[in-house]
């Protein structure tokens, strides 16, 4: 969780609260599809919903 916390803020800037929620509560999986996902991901909105 925390080398996809690390990516995500060096690509979208500081993370809203919601955000930090999600990837506390994501299990494994949950936490490997976002990754899988960020290279592609325009914003926060497209990679969280």
């Amino acid at each position: 969780m925390a080398l996809l916390e690390r990516q995500l803020v060096r690509r979208f800037g500081p993370l809203p609260q919601r955000i930090r929620n999600k990837l506390t509560k994501a299990n494994e999986e949950q936490l490997g599809a976002w990754g899988d996902a960020l290279p592609e991901a325009e914003s926060l909105k497209q990679l969280f919903g």
